[in-house]
């Protein structure tokens, strides 16, 4: 298949979600695949995708996820560049300065003789702003020139700014509250501590010593409440058309396109005299936990410009890749057919698969199990306050989610016919990749569905009969189980160092084609 069409093999994840290998991960710790949505998704760092700056989440959020530095076109979205310019400037000499000096002080004593100051001509760099893709630069809209290349450029204020502070600050004194109340009415159930909160202070006179200090009550805590704000009302005033929009001629290169209006939502300019430089968003690198044993699976570098990983766990590289090759006969319903299928080993261990038609009645009771473990919501009890401890109150953290069998038997209209052995394909060996030289079937005692060898790989053919029932230009898809055993290094006990060998299902689905006319 080409590289730009989706892939016609695709695994089923341990929810129920089908994905082709290079969107999936594997957890060695579970083990199971996991794809996506079975994982959570950490910002690791935030950084420039321009300067390549490294910037800490507080400072991020601050500048609202905007480099301080860098620019994007307000016409074509593209980088801004920085571009130098001299200006000549008048600087005024020592001699201007002694005559005004002079002068200053003759309007003093009363004289009025008019002097001529001199003055010297310099030149001083100036920065502005150019797109090199649209030529667009910021003299255009009347920004002027800055004496610094960064850091000094205007910011387009938006005309709802104040509106939008004041219900920033409204909201903020409103969770303040609530959580007051919640803190009151957990000290509330809390059993009544003791009278004397230190058995240095026996008297009291401290605690209250302090809170007079700060002008508390002695008994209760200053509440917040929340500021008062007034509500938006609606309005049926509108802005009338411009007086030329029906006579003048329209000139559409004039007229800001939909994306450059959304990418100043605070004003939204209709003209292209209007648009602003924005701030460059940041990028960030992300990791991914699994939700069920919480072990990282992708963890990348923190330096912006390394593009490695200190963890990666990717499914292709534990797992069997099957490639599709070809249907050995054109698809028709209730006719026998076989289907060639590659199998590669990406592990430096030599594995023993076996093709299934269906999952045996022990894997399926032990995953149903461990589903139901998984179900189960994890609790972590706080125990670092003695007041909950003793109140039987318990703080619980739970899992972001619960991960639910997804059943995917809907989407195969076909079986394949099981092997009637297993096979050992071998481990990755890299200097194999450039032997010529192929095992071909009549060489060794090989089963009858191997046609060839060759290093980790190992061409199957895999027979199937397609349902009669299926109408013409119908999809045939076939499903099979692939068991398959994974040497898995690490180790979940300390008593167990070794490396453990299990005995691993994967479902797949394989999209053979469509039926064709007789």
């Amino acid at each position: 298949m080409s590289f730009m069409q989706p892939s016609p093999v695709k695994y089923a994840c341990s929810c129920g979600i089908l994905n082709p290998i290079n969107k999936l991960f594997f957890c060695r710790h579970c083990p199971k695949l996991r794809c996506g949505y079975c994982v959570c998704h950490e910002i690791e760092s935030h950084f420039c995708s321009n300067c390549l700056e490294n910037i800490p989440s507080s400072e991020a959020r601050h500048k609202k996820n905007c480099c301080a530095n860098c620019f994007d076109c307000p016409c074509c979205q593209h980088t801004l560049s920085a571009r130098a310019t001299t200006v000549a400037v008048v600087k005024k000499s020592d001699e201007a300065k002694d005559k005004e000096a002079q002068s200053a002080a003759g309007g003093e004593s009363g004289s009025t003789t008019p002097i001529k100051p001199s003055s010297v001509p310099t030149t001083k760099k100036m920065y502005y702003l150019s797109c090199l893709s649209c030529r667009w630069t910021t003299r255009d809209v009347g920004i002027p020139d800055q004496g610094v290349a960064t850091g000094t450029w205007p910011d387009n204020e938006c005309l709802y700014q104040l509106r939008f502070n004041s219900l920033l600050e409204y909201y903020q004194s409103v969770v303040l509250q609530e959580k007051q109340d919640r803190q009151e009415f957990l000290r509330r159930k809390s059993p009544k501590q003791h009278k004397f909160p230190s058995l240095t202070d026996r008297t009291g006179l401290t605690v209250s010593l302090i809170r007079r200090q700060i002008g508390w009550n002695e008994k209760t805590l200053p509440k917040s409440k929340p500021i008062s704000i007034s509500p938006t009302e609606a309005t049926a005033d509108v802005e009338q058309l411009p007086p030329d929009i029906f006579t003048e001629p329209l000139n559409l290169r004039q007229v800001t396109t939909i994306a450059q209006r959304l990418s100043q939502p605070g004003d939204q300019p209709t003209a292209v005299g209007n648009l602003y430089p924005q701030r460059r968003s940041l990028w960030i690198k992300r990791s991914l936990r699994c939700r069920q044993c919480e072990h990282n699976l992708i963890k990348p570098e923190y330096h912006p410009t390394s593009i490695k990983y200190r963890i990666q766990l990717f499914a292709s590289h534990h797992v069997p890749e099957v490639v599709m090759v070809r249907c050995e006969q054109p698809l028709k319903p209730g006719q026998k057919n076989a289907i060639l299928v590659k199998i590669t080993n990406p592990t430096m261990y030599d594995m023993t698969i076996r093709i299934l038609d269906a999952l045996p009645e022990e894997e399926e009771r032990l995953t149903a199990e461990m589903l139901q473990q998984a179900c189960k919501i994890k609790e972590e009890a706080v125990t670092s306050s003695p007041l909950l401890r003793a109140a039987g109150i318990t703080l619980s953290r739970q899992n972001s989610t619960r991960e639910i069998k997804r059943e995917v038997n809907e989407l195969a209209n076909t079986l394949i016919e099981p092997l009637e052995s297993e096979f050992v394909l071998s481990q990755r060996d890299d200097s194999k990749e450039f032997d010529e030289d192929i095992q071909a079937r009549g060489e060794t005692e090989e089963p009858k569905f191997i046609i060839w060898r060759k290093g980790n790989k190992v061409l199957l053919r895999l027979q199937f009969t397609p349902e009669a029932a299926s109408k013409i230009s119908d999809e045939v898809v076939l499903s099979f189980y692939m068991q398959y055993t994974y040497v898995n290094t690490v180790a979940n006990t300390t008593e167990k160092k070794e490396p453990t060998t299990q005995a691993l299902y994967s479902r797949l689905f394989i999209q053979a084609g469509t039926i064709e006319k007789e």
